[in-house]
């Protein structure tokens, strides 16, 4: 909100005349971009409480606090471990309760359709209620429950994703790139396979600031599980290809924007076979042939397939059978199935391959350069598109009640209509000190905040801002989490 000052009871009456000529390096420099004095678009329509900080040329850090806490717990019952789910199947969960002497209602609630999904009713059952200082006797609910056979959990009701009153705690990173001389970066931090935190990363490149990026696979071997879930590319090396269809941030020097891509990489041998490359820094499927590179930091798959060793020119070092490491300097052509037949067929060594690799913007049709300044990080779901609310769920693999709906900690990218990149934390999971938002709640901030595009990158506990080496939100397990990747802003 824009603030008098007042000297004592003076008043200074200015002329045009008192008024020092200003310079031509003053009147070039542009005005320093504020968040919006209007009303905040969650909760109460009443401005937000907020705080500023200058932490380098063009970039500034804004805290970001509205609302009040009003919102207690119920105890929801389970249908086969999920919490929601068909009337039938809640009208069944309920009369078993009820029939234990538990005096369970059912809750029917609205999942709002997005670009491209449409809005859905679901239902739940619930038993009880408590205000927000008396969890302890949702979770005795639970025990008794448990007692009688009937699977239960405590829920806060502000995680629901319908009305609330919040509060909420929001980190702003502001990154003007018309004063700010530095560049963007994505970072995999020291290999792909393995996860390190947003601080470590930050650090390793000695970044101003930094926040955590896309999504990473936890259904994988737990040495393995850095690895991006969908596209990365880091520095103009492609480390991860891309789920065809799917948002990302498209950095360049210091310059962001946001589209679908896909990623085509093929081998062509040479005796002219060409074939396509289906993953890349990732564990193979059946009839796969996935190529590793120096990067991924993990031994290659012992899956009984095939592997040809190339130099940086596509030369073939070796050919071998799968499960071995990727020296510095070489990349690992591996297949499985009819693809390892493909390598001893067509990868002879002293022979050469040649690897091409595209990402292609599926906007404009065309190719984006795969420079030394370029990254790309995959997002969970695109929010905004020509400054408007624009929730991609589906095409993002995304479309859930527990992703569109519900509310978590949320990391956020935005570009602005002058190219400004706007990075944002919403802090969740701490009833009473900040609920978190939903997909529709996190693309309306977006939003309000000036972004014409804007992407959602992984949440929940993941989420994490550093500023200075230091994390200036807070992560919602209590202690920064191991992640995939992260966007550096370097100086």
């Amino acid at each position: 909100m824009p603030r008098r000052l007042l000297a004592g009871l003076a008043v200074f009456i200015v002329t045009a005349a008192s008024v020092p000529a200003l310079t031509a390096t003053a009147a070039a420099e542009p005005a320093r971009w504020t968040l919006p004095s209007k009303e905040f678009p969650l909760g109460e329509p009443t401005a937000a409480r907020q705080k500023h900080k200058a932490v380098a040329a063009g970039i500034d850090l804004y805290t970001v606090r509205h609302g009040k806490k009003g919102d207690g717990y119920t105890v929801s019952l389970l249908m086969k471990g999920k919490d929601s789910g068909s009337r039938a199947n809640a009208e069944a969960a309920a009369e078993s309760a009820r029939a234990a002497g538990f005096p369970a209602a059912l809750t029917e609630f609205v999942r709002p359709g997005v670009a491209d999904f449409p809005e859905g009713t679901g239902y739940m059952a619930r038993v009880g209620l408590w205000p927000l200082d008396q969890r302890d006797k949702a979770a005795e609910m639970v025990k008794q429950l448990k007692e009688a056979g009937i699977s239960s959990k405590v829920d806060f009701l502000g995680d629901d994703g319908t009305q609330t009153t919040g509060p909420w705690d929001i980190r702003v990173l502001s990154v003007d790139p018309r004063v700010f001389r530095g560049s963007y970066h994505a970072s995999l931090g020291k290999t792909v396979a393995a996860r390190e935190t947003t601080s470590s990363m930050a650090k390793q490149a000695g970044a101003i600031a930094a926040v955590n990026g896309g999504f990473f696979n936890i259904h994988t071997e737990k040495h393995l599980r850095g690895e991006p879930v969908g596209v990365s590319v880091v520095d103009g090396k492609l480390l991860s290809e891309a789920v065809a269809g799917r948002s990302a941030l498209i950095l360049k020097d210091r310059t962001a924007r946001i589209t679908e891509i896909r990623t085509d990489v093929t081998v062509t041998s040479a005796d002219g076979e060409k074939t396509a490359i289906t993953g890349v820094n990732r564990v193979a499927q059946p009839d796969e042939l996935v190529l590793y590179t120096e990067e991924y930091g993990a031994k290659t798959p012992a899956d009984d397939g095939a592997e040809a060793v190339l130099d940086a020119e596509g030369g073939v070092l070796e050919l071998r059978a799968s499960g071995g490491k990727v020296e510095p300097g070489t990349r690992v052509l591996h297949g499985t199935g009819i693809m390892a037949d493909w390598i001893w067929s067509h990868a002879w060594e002293k022979w050469t391959v040649k690897v091409a690799t595209k990402v292609i913007d599926l906007r404009t049709g065309k190719a984006i350069p795969l420079t030394p300044q370029t990254s790309v990080i995959g997002g969970g779901v695109g929010l905004v598109r020509n400054g408007r609310e624009r929730v991609t769920a589906k095409a993002d693999g995304q479309a859930s009640v527990n992703m569109i709906l519900r509310r978590h900690p949320r990391t956020l990218a935005g570009v602005t209509r002058s190219g400004m990149l706007l990075l944002v934390t919403v802090d969740g999971r701490r009833p009473g000190s900040t609920v978190g938002a939903s997909m529709v709640e996190a693309a309306r901030l977006m939003v309000w905040l000036g972004a014409r595009q804007a992407i959602n990158l992984d949440g929940g506990g993941s989420s994490a801002m550093i500023v200075k080496g230091k994390p200036v939100n807070r992560p919602s397990d209590g202690t920064e989490r191991g992640v995939g990747d992260a966007l550096l802003i370097t100086p």
